[in-house]
């Protein structure tokens, strides 16, 4: 899971926000939230989830971390924007303001599987497949192709996430919502904690090597390729 750090008001208000979130339980439990959207409204529904919201029918306070299975913990973030919306929706209305939010909801549960959710701004969600081996949110229009054409579901983990910052990168290039420094999650399959969790700031070597190769091979193709031979040479 990879997340930038940038959120604006204008080109004027520009600051530096974590939007990954990690909750854990070494060996027991991993889960992670990426948000996008509305700053205020993601930072109340982890909020939420951190303390927790009763179960009217149970009496239960409810967690991620005592959720019992992966989707049940995804309903309990549905429930949780719902909550949100029920209690500053109306005020946000007033204001103009859309209730815009998005989040990415990935992780393992001990002896299950390892699964990974898309949270819409009403609640609802879907579950990344073999047929739909990534899920994006927030300024995606720029990256996304080259996850279309680089990523499938047997991709090695660490290609994946070389392939996951070559397309954070091709956003930042035309996206100014979208910067540095970037916070990068890796999970294995049955581990229940973390193989890697980074922060890439701009003076992280390793990124800015990725960049300057990844630029320099993509004029490289395109001079590669013959020049059009459409207007007929006199």
């Amino acid at each position: 899971m990879i997340a930038d750090t940038r959120t604006n008001a204008g080109l004027d208000n520009v600051s530096t926000f974590r939007k990954l979130h990690v909750f854990s339980d070494p060996g027991e439990r991993i889960m992670a939230i990426a948000s996008a959207g509305n700053l205020a409204i993601s930072q109340s529904v982890i909020s939420n989830l951190s303390e927790g919201l009763v179960n009217p029918e149970t009496g239960e306070t409810e967690t991620l971390l005592n959720a019992p299975t992966m989707f049940q913990a995804a309903q309990r973030i549905g429930r949780a924007v719902r909550h949100v919306n029920m209690t500053e929706g109306r005020v946000l209305q007033a204001e103009d303001i859309n209730f815009d939010v998005s989040f990415l909801f990935g992780g393992q549960i001990k002896d299950r599987r390892m699964r990974l959710f898309m949270i819409y701004p009403a609640g609802n969600f879907i579950e990344c497949t073999i047929d739909t081996p990534y899920l994006q949110i927030g300024e995606h229009k720029y990256g996304k192709p080259v996850l279309d054409r680089a990523l499938h579901y047997d991709v090695e983990l660490y290609e994946a996430l070389k392939t996951g910052l070559i397309s954070m990168d091709s956003t930042m290039r035309s996206n100014l919502g979208v910067g540095l420094p970037l916070d990068v999650l890796v999970v294995r399959k049955d581990v229940c904690e973390a193989d890697l969790s980074y922060r890439i700031d701009e003076n992280e070597p390793y990124f800015h090597d990725l960049r300057a190769r990844w630029s320099a091979a993509l004029r490289a193709a395109h001079q590669s390729i013959p020049t059009p031979p459409y207007k007929t040479q006199a």
